[in-house]
């Protein structure tokens, strides 16, 4: 079936999905690296013992275990695979280059990265270091594939403010060098977000755009902290927003956007299934929805698979799809100028009797 015959309500296949036009906002680098790759530089760098298996097909095997983490504490337990491989400038900068590459393979045309710097300065690297190496992969990766690319330094909840804040100044200081938003991420339980607050301060101080995980393993009053101590513009997960239904009509009257990884969300325990997901409440609540992979590696997807897997499971229909693809590019935080161009350009690659009734907002 042609990707142009299939946006109006009609069936979709993968296919279709595959080739429309797609944007990618939370994406972890640190959870999205190519099995060859973690394999090759744990060879390289003498870290054989870091990784479970000793081949890609074992490695493979080994992470499929992601499927049974009962918290999200245990699903962030995987990252101990990854972090220790991007302890340097090369496997930095490869790790962005790959996840870039990987993206444009499946007509994403906007992709935001995002990452903490501190968790890789373990073998000496500074924090500019660190952020240099992996804005330096992703310039590459535009250069060599039709996308463009964006980056969002992560503060971490259960570390101290005063590390968020340094991070937070980090954010602020490339803000005109590849950085677009400063976000709070890690285990919720017991770290709120106001703990946290003099660091979105001072980004939110200097203009940078903010996102913050919220409502993906604690109630809806992480999400209001969120959005009502930290000023987020934009809401990581959000899953249990659902338990508040005032709040919900908030964030449709305010037009703020949910980042939803829906096999993430099942992975986390956040939802029991993809068929119980709240996306399909959200959506036609009127919240503006995305759809992303959190982790492609740990949740073995892309955004073809995780738009195919909510087409399949979470009774959305083309028409509800597309319109959640669009927002990709409607929420993302590129300049106002080069989003609007972004997304004309998205619209008119869809159907044309669709796009023709496709608001731009």
């Amino acid at each position: 079936m042609s990707s142009h015959t299939a946006t109006d309500g009609s069936a979709l296949t993968r296919e279709d999905i595959h080739a429309w036009p797609k944007a990618e906002l939370h994406c972890h680098l640190d959870g999205s690296m190519r099995l060859d790759t973690m394999m090759k530089l744990a060879k390289e760098q003498g870290k054989r013992e870091v990784l479970p298996a000793d081949s890609v097909a074992g490695l493979r095997d080994e992470l499929r275990a992601v499927e049974q983490s009962d918290t999200l504490e245990a699903y962030l337990a995987w990252f101990q695979y990854t972090l220790p491989l991007l302890q340097t400038e090369k496997a930095l900068r490869r790790a962005a280059y790959e996840l870039v590459e990987d993206n444009a393979k499946e007509n994403v045309r906007y992709l935001e990265v995002r990452y903490s710097p501190i968790l890789h300065v373990e073998e000496g690297l500074s924090l500019d270091a660190v952020n240099d190496a992996v804005l330096d992969g992703l310039a590459q990766a535009e250069r060599d594939f039709d996308i463009t690319t964006s980056l969002i330094i992560c503060g971490l909840r259960d570390r101290f403010e005063s590390a968020s804040m340094r991070l937070a100044e980090m954010a602020v200081e490339y803000k005109h060098d590849g950085i677009v938003a400063f976000d709070l991420a890690g285990g919720e339980a017991g770290n709120p977000p106001k703990g946290h607050l003099h660091a979105f301060y001072h980004a939110r101080n200097n203009l940078l755009n903010l996102t913050i995980h919220a409502g993906e393993a604690w109630g809806p009053d992480s999400i209001r902290q969120a959005l009502f101590y930290c000023g987020a513009h934009r809401i990581g997960h959000g899953i249990s927003l659902r338990k508040d239904p005032e709040l919900m009509q908030y964030f449709a009257n305010h037009r703020i956007p949910l980042e939803i990884c829906p096999s993430s969300n099942v992975h986390t325990q956040a939802v029991p299934s993809l068929e119980a997901h709240p996306i399909e409440t959200f959506v036609h609540s009127n919240i503006p929805v995305t759809v992303n992979t959190d982790n492609r590696l740990f949740s073995r997807t892309s955004v073809t698979e995780e738009l195919w897997r909510v087409y399949q499971h979470c009774n959305l229909d083309a028409s509800d799809l597309r319109e959640v693809a669009i927002n990709g590019f409607r929420y993302s935080f590129l300049p106002y100028d080069q989003k609007q161009s972004l997304l004309r350009k998205t619209i008119e690659d869809f159907p044309l009797e669709a796009s023709e009734e496709t608001p731009l907002w």
